[in-house]
């Protein structure tokens, strides 16, 4: 993907901890690949982030460069594979869907091992994820919002049936990006297998966070289209912090975000 593509970037000497491509961090629940900054005392921020179909942790590794010099480890955790689908690994997220893993205690479990292990912050992780690893971190961030101090899913979201406007467990601190050129993952989601499983709607994917957040209006508060992000935010919300980034392209993760996501990280109070 060129977009993944432009994010690739080398850091002199990082320090990894475990979990390179051929020697994954191993828990009972699965395995996870890990990536620690030089510098910096600990514990460390962290960015946790989920493969899209058929990817594979270490893809964050790959994308990592300009997160790590910022002072966060990165973290890619592994999904399943998935029997009779040509992409290969994926996630459990859909709650209506055949589960093959409980991946919220997977999570759990992924940071556990990465605070006693590897000097991570419990406290200061942004999880995010790339398409259906994006909808993954969309229903963890619903299920349970304590699971990060906020998310981040780029080109994935909620699926149809739609969770219920009143369905998550709390207030979110979320930021969703999306290309604007999105056929893959569409912003109005898309019919799949014949119609059996329904791609879901970003803009009601926002309207839930709205109501979970109690944000007094439909329409953002502020908007800004001065870089390469055009971002709308809803400032009037009883609780969390919610903001939509879109960019002119298409299915991927755009270059730059890594930047945007990690400068809103850091303004959240």
């Amino acid at each position: 993907m060129k977009y993944l593509a432009a994010l690739l970037c080398a850091v002199a000497s990082p320090a990894i901890a475990c979990g390179d491509a051929d020697t994954p961090c191993e828990i009972s629940q699965g395995t996870y690949h890990i990536q620690t900054p030089d510098k910096g005392s600990t514990p460390v921020p962290a960015v946790i982030f989920l493969h899209g179909a058929g990817g594979k942790g270490t893809g964050i590794l790959r994308m990592g460069g300009p997160i790590l010099e910022r002072g966060y480890a990165v973290i890619g955790p592994n999904g399943l594979k998935r029997p009779n689908s040509r992409f290969g690994s994926g996630w459990s997220f859909h709650p209506d869907f055949t589960q093959q893993r409980d991946e919220l205690e997977f999570i759990r479990a992924v940071i556990d091992d990465a605070v006693a292990q590897h000097g991570v912050d419990r406290d200061n992780i942004l999880l995010g994820g790339f398409s259906i690893g994006g909808s993954m971190a969309s229903y963890l961030a619903c299920e349970a919002p304590d699971l990060a101090r906020a998310f981040a899913p780029v080109a994935g979201s909620f699926w149809r049936p739609h969770p219920a406007l009143d369905a998550c467990s709390g207030p979110v601190k979320l930021l969703h990006t999306h290309g604007w050129r999105d056929t893959t993952v569409p912003l109005e989601g898309r019919p799949l297998r014949n119609g059996a499983i329904f791609q879901g709607d970003v803009f009601q994917a926002m309207q839930i966070w709205r109501e979970t957040n109690r944000c007094t209006g439909l329409r953002a508060d502020s908007f800004d289209t001065s870089g390469d992000f055009w971002r709308r935010t809803w400032d009037r919300c009883e609780a969390g912090a919610l903001e939509f980034a879109l960019h002119q392209g298409a299915h991927g993760i755009p270059k730059g975000w890594s930047t945007m996501a990690l400068d809103w990280f850091e303004s959240l109070e």
